[in-house]
């Protein structure tokens, strides 16, 4: 506040998206923060937007744990893991009709307010528009399913950061749980899980992981040593 001139009003929930979008901890910047503050100070990357995305869509509960239902983590992770796999086109009226069944106690007011200020995130240029994750057409229609991808190093980040959730140390895991983990990858690049292989490939190519296909249940063997280092390649790589 003494650096800024702002008042409560503003820091508080400054400092509530911070933590939210997976920058502080502790109410200090985290290993990723740093490296973010250093490679790109303004958000200007789709990295960072990337980054935000992925942390976001757990609303403020992180790397925990995920629920049974993403409805349970709020109105921004039941958006990305249950409504969008669902609904590829859909209009706001057909948004918060489906909202509306699954947080009934909320007001029809309540819900087209907070999941105006989703749809923004998402759809202005001064936030995650890069990411193209929901494109805005007309106002009245919204598409996903055609996002801008990260990096292959950006993409593998994320899958490092799920696989230590899932996985915890384990070095190698049957390729059809991180393809179809209702709260994993897929639903995170806004993709279907048939499509999700392509990635891997591409991952593979860069000898982020090992695919092991010789034999079914198949095999996918993570090649990275740890998720920082690979956040630190995203920031540096060039096609």
């Amino acid at each position: 506040m003494t650096r800024t001139g702002l008042g409560n009003r503003k820091i508080g929930p400054m400092k509530s998206w911070a933590i939210r979008t997976g920058f502080l901890q502790n109410y200090h910047l985290n290993p990723e923060g740093k490296i973010i503050l250093t490679h790109d100070p303004y958000f200007k990357s789709i990295i960072t937007d990337w980054y935000i995305h992925f942390f976001l869509s757990f609303g403020d509960h992180g790397l925990a744990t995920p629920p049974d239902d993403p409805a349970e983590w709020g109105g921004w992770t039941w958006f990305v893991y249950s409504f969008l796999p669902e609904y590829f086109t859909f209009s706001p009226e057909n948004l918060i009709y489906e909202a509306s069944q699954v947080f009934e106690e909320e007001s029809n007011n309540r819900l087209e307010k907070n999941f105006r200020y989703v749809l923004r995130a998402y759809t202005e240029s001064n936030a995650l528009e890069s990411c193209q994750f929901v494109q805005n057409l007309d106002n009245k229609k919204y598409v996903t399913g055609e996002a801008r991808f990260p990096n292959p190093y950006m993409v593998c980040y994320i899958l490092a950061k799920l696989w230590e959730r899932d996985f915890g140390d384990t070095t190698s895991v049957v390729t059809d749980d991180i393809l179809n983990h209702p709260m994993g990858l897929a639903p995170i690049l806004g993709i279907e899980p048939q499509l999700l292989q392509q990635q891997l490939d591409k991952l593979e190519i860069f000898g982020l992981i090992e695919q092991r296909r010789t034999v079914p249940p198949f095999q996918t063997v993570r090649r990275w040593d740890n998720p920082i280092s690979l956040l630190e390649q995203a920031y540096g790589f060039t096609e």
